[in-house]
């Protein structure tokens, strides 16, 4: 199996510490990832050298085939997607759904000169009904609901047909109504054999969406346990990663963790 993304050796140094310190980690093409850790375990670092807008202090990280560092980087963003809050914040609020979702062909934000052909309005339309925004296609960015608002990052970071899909806590300050609508369609998507690999950060396993087949568990930069996600997602892993006692339960291929008392 092809890597996707491949850390070796990787170090990601700050203020004299280690912020980030893993000796290996591979995600192959087919794999779905999710990455759990407590606050300041290193999470959004890896998210950045994946997405090639990190680079590592020490060691190699090599993302689609290429090792950053000696490539550009500039050819290889557009062949990765990326859903999260600092994507939200490059999008104008007066830019519509379907310009948001568009402009990523372009690898922009806030549509301008570019030209798109019907190929990609049949794109955009297809995009739109996957994560049930076609009744929104003309509302402004600034007006939708958080709900609304991550549904239209996911589908703006598909629409270019990403080798690499990342999501960036995509289902955080969701009502439960909008959390599980959100996670019935990731469901869906993580488990197309079209779908690309797929890595999700995450504070919570009631945020795993089913479909997922790896986890990685973050603690203090370093990894306290990778693997496929039936091996990996223990209640004694858990709590290595988060410092309590934690009960660890599954259901219809959905996790729920609570303390021991």
């Amino acid at each position: 199996m092809t890597d996707v993304v491949k850390f070796e050796n990787v170090r990601v140094r700050r203020g004299g510490r280690n912020i980030l310190d893993i000796a290996e980690w591979r995600v192959g093409e087919t794999d779905r990832w999710v990455v759990l850790g407590p606050n300041g375990a290193g999470k959004s670092t890896l998210l950045g050298l994946a997405s090639s807008n990190l680079h590592p202090t020490t060691g190699t990280v090599e993302v689609l085939g290429e090792r950053l560092g000696r490539t550009d980087v500039f050819e290889l963003r557009p062949r990765i997607g990326i859903a999260g809050s600092e994507m939200a914040k490059r999008i104008p609020d007066n830019e519509t759904v379907r310009n948001a979702v568009m402009t990523a062909i372009y690898a922009v934000t806030g549509r301008w000169n570019e030209q798109y052909d019907e190929i990609d309005d049949a794109q955009a339309n297809d995009v739109l009904a996957q994560w049930q925004l076609e009744e929104l296609a003309d509302r402004e960015f600034g007006t939708l609901s958080d709900g609304e608002r991550k549904r239209t990052l996911i589908a703006r970071a598909v629409m270019s047909d990403p080798e690499l899909l990342l999501l960036d806590e995509p289902s955080a300050a969701l009502d439960l109504g909008a959390r599980e609508r959100l996670l019935a369609s990731l469901s869906e998507y993580a488990q197309s054999e079209f779908a690309p690999a797929i890595i999700m950060v995450t504070h919570h396993v009631e945020e795993i969406p089913t479909g997922v087949t790896h986890a990685l568990l973050l603690r203090d930069g370093g990894i306290v346990a990778a693997g496929p996600i039936a091996e990996t997602l223990t209640s004694a892993n858990l709590e290595a990663t988060f410092g309590l006692p934690l009960e660890l339960e599954q259901q219809h291929g959905r996790f729920n963790a609570r303390a021991i008392a």
